[in-house]
């Protein structure tokens, strides 16, 4: 289900994504709806911004970037959040 889409030196700048959290799943992924729409998956519980500190985790290796440049923007205390990669 997860595969690797590394941003190319050419993608540096930002780019906002739309992410279905989906918490206390089996496994953690990453499933690609289209450009701009993600499902996430997280073995954590949405309890004390573990899931959010998860789905940052997973989006970095997802797109072979740092944590540091993942940034979620609205939606902390949701399901559906929009996410700033630079």
């Amino acid at each position: 289900m997860q595969q690797c889409a590394t941003l190319n030196v050419a993608q540096q700048s930002k780019m906002k994504i739309f992410v279905l959290v989906k918490t206390k799943a089996k496994e953690n992924g990453v499933e690609k709806i289209n450009d701009n729409n993600y499902i996430v998956r997280t073995k954590k519980m949405p309890v004390e911004e573990k899931a959010n500190e998860s789905v940052i985790k997973i989006l970095a290796d997802f797109f072979g970037i740092a944590s540091l440049r993942v940034k979620i923007i609205s939606g902390k205390k949701s399901k559906k959040k929009i996410i700033n990669i630079e």
